[in-house]
């Protein structure tokens, strides 16, 4: 399932949020197909492995991605599959609350800024 140009726009308008564009590549393929293994999202998303593989350990730390392994017949190291651990709507809600309070932070250090300087 490719991404179309919603999707793409979602992209944007995650990676606008402050969230690394091929995290949020991830999180939206992931939130159309619910799980999906390294090789599809590498394809589907139009990422390389390493940025897939980079991808899933910063959603790890964040919490955001579940990981299992699927053991494949004979030998060789066993498929990973990867779903959302959190609904989209949570995900973008975390990062929105995230980027007001910086924007709340910001704004009270440029008024004390407008008040060092006379300005208000």
């Amino acid at each position: 399932m490719e991404l179309d140009s919603k999707d793409e726009r979602f992209i944007d308008l995650l990676s606008e949020a402050g969230l690394n564009r091929n995290i949020a590549r991830v999180i939206v393929y992931l939130s159309k197909v619910g799980e999906a293994v390294s090789r599809d999202i590498e394809r589907e998303a139009n990422l390389r492995q390493p940025e897939v593989s980079l991808a899933m350990k910063d959603l790890k730390t964040l919490g955001w991605i579940k990981e299992k392994e699927i053991k494949k017949k004979g030998k060789g190291r066993p498929l990973k599959s990867y779903k959302l651990s959190l609904d989209i709507r949570d995900i973008v809600k975390e990062l929105v609350e995230r980027k007001r309070d910086e924007l709340n932070k910001l704004e009270k250090e440029l008024e004390e800024l407008e008040k060092l300087v006379g300005l208000k």
